[in-house]
């Protein structure tokens, strides 16, 4: 079974700041998808972590890191150890940060105009949300629809690509084994009428009419 470090975002934000490790090799010694890494570099995934040294916890040695500096198709392992490493938890909610649960609804909007093929049961688990806010986004009867921003949940760090892809293959398989015709995504963007504010109010009254001519 491959061992991943304890904390494994934590030590890919110090590998990507401090070390010229390429994104796959983070990622495989992460056990993360490249995708993540990539994002971690951008600034866009794991904002606020502060990255932890693996070299002081003995999860890896500077010997092997600059191995994998100067071998781009190295995979880092690490040093061998008697002391039990503690088993990775396979089952069981998923826990979302408190910071993070308010984001929930946006993610529900993006995978369910992305990847409609998805059940609520996969949705429920991949960001770890209900199937009562699932129904509620999908037919807009959320308390905060008008304000939902429908926002990738892998770059909100609410599930992996990894995962996400997981899912998107097992529902696909799914609907061709039943025979059921493949769902299309929805259109990126809406159209709207311009002319109304939220809550249906008409604002065209107000607006100044265009000159008559002769």
């Amino acid at each position: 079974m491959t061992m991943n470090p304890l904390m494994p975002k934590a030590t890919a934000v110090w590998l990507v700041e401090n070390t010229t490790l390429t994104f796959d090799q983070v990622a495989d010694f992460c056990g993360m998808h490249r995708l993540e890494v990539q994002g971690i570099a951008d600034g866009e995934v794991a904002v606020g972590i502060l990255g932890l040294d693996p070299t002081l916890s003995g999860q890896l040695t500077k010997d092997e890191i600059r191995r994998g500096e100067g071998d781009a198709k190295a995979r880092l392992k690490m040093p061998k150890t008697d002391i039990p490493m503690p088993a990775t938890r396979t089952r069981g909610p998923r826990y979302t940060p408190v910071s993070k649960r308010q984001d929930k609804p946006d993610a529900v909007a993006w995978l369910v105009r992305h990847h409609p093929e998805l059940m609520d049961s996969q949705v429920s688990r991949l960001i770890g949300t209900t199937k009562t806010t699932i129904a509620a986004v999908r037919d807009r009867s959320h308390w905060n629809s008008p304000n939902l921003r429908p926002r990738d949940p892998v770059l909100l760090g609410l599930c992996t690509q990894t995962d996400l892809n997981s899912a998107v293959a097992r529902a696909r398989r799914a609907a061709e084994r039943s025979g059921k015709p493949r769902l299309v995504a929805e259109p990126a963007k809406e159209t709207r009428d311009t002319s109304k504010l939220p809550g249906g109010f008409d604002i065209s009254q107000f607006m100044p009419k265009p000159a008559a001519t002769e």
